[in-house]
């Protein structure tokens, strides 16, 4: 009851991330603010998908959750090895 209590709250307030998030990457002033923005965005959508694996008891998910942690990884480390190289 009160981990039901806890997955509905958690993903009312991860909803509302997702929303100011999504307002940073479009009104982000550089490419590194919208570069974080959607790290934060990937981030939330996982943090919900985990949520709803608690409420549901299908842990099917996280197998999806897993390939996209890793996935949102390596693009935000070839992002940054492009502006290394960039600056120097």
């Amino acid at each position: 009851m009160i981990i039901e209590r806890a997955a509905y709250i958690s993903m009312v307030i991860m909803t509302i991330s997702l929303f100011i998030a999504f307002l940073r990457l479009v009104k982000g002033p550089s490419t590194p603010d919208r570069i974080v923005a959607l790290d934060l965005i990937t981030m939330l959508t996982l943090g919900m998908i985990l949520a709803y694996c608690m409420l549901t008891g299908q842990f099917v998910y996280l197998n999806t959750t897993i390939i996209l942690a890793l996935i949102t990884f390596l693009g935000t480390v070839a992002y940054a090895r492009y502006l290394e190289k960039r600056v120097l």
